[in-house]
């Protein structure tokens, strides 16, 4: 996601001051509001919560697309605000997967009329990914338990209750993401589907988030800057 996101970036006419990997954690501290505009987060569970709190107290935009520290984000949240920080976050950054998103809670709202229907989800990446099951499908599921009250919680428990809502994450080799969404009945099935064709959507989302993101101060998401 890096190369990708540098590789964008650049192309939008962006100067990258810097880069910081796993072999190079401590050059964080190299970076403040006077020499960054904004840090774009693409790392791991256990290290987001740190880089995000580093960015607010040091007066540098953060957009974190890191996935699987969910626990800590209100904390994350807070420190933001204390520090009048701006912090941008998305389980997923695709434009095409934030239109899915806003469709997916309209169906909800549709099929919630109509009881013979019941819902089920199935999220398929690549088997790098650490977290499962997808922060996009976390968010999918949530889009779907506010509007789909016969569900109560999502599981990944396949002999789950009729009130859970049952996630099946896959992981294979070479998938950028694909989720789906299936309302089933006795006679029939409807599904919504988004599937991931390569990485440089996500890419492109994240650097335009980058550039709505500069010069605010807050906690945003893609809703915010989609105008849903």
């Amino acid at each position: 996601m890096g190369k990708f996101i540098e590789q964008i970036a650049l192309q939008r006419g962006h100067e990258i001051v810097g880069r910081i990997s796993s072999s190079s954690p401590d050059k964080l501290n190299q970076f403040n509001g006077q020499n960054t505009d904004v840090a774009i987060e693409f790392t791991q569970p256990e290290a987001a919560f740190e880089h995000v709190s580093y960015c607010a107290k040091n007066n540098i935009a953060v957009v974190c697309g890191t996935t699987g520290w969910y626990a800590r984000r209100p904390e994350a949240e807070a420190i933001v605000n204390q520090h009048n920080g701006a912090f941008f976050h998305a389980s997923n950054f695709s434009i095409g997967v934030n239109l899915f998103f806003h469709l997916n809670k309209l169906a909800a709202q549709v099929f919630e009329k109509y009881p013979v229907y019941d819902v089920r989800m199935e999220e398929i990446h690549h088997t790098e990914k650490k977290d499962a099951p997808s922060g996009t499908a976390i968010t999918l599921a949530e889009g779907i338990l506010q509007n789909f009250s016969r569900k109560n919680q999502w599981t990944l428990n396949e002999g789950a209750q009729d009130t859970d809502l049952i996630i099946k994450a896959l992981r294979e080799p070479h998938v950028p993401g694909t989720h789906t969404v299936s309302y089933e009945s006795a006679i029939d099935t409807i599904t919504l589907t988004h599937t991931a064709h390569s990485r440089e959507g996500f890419a492109t989302g994240a650097v335009l988030a980058a550039e709505w993101l500069k010069g605010r101060e807050g906690v945003f998401g893609m809703a915010e800057m989609l105008g849903f």
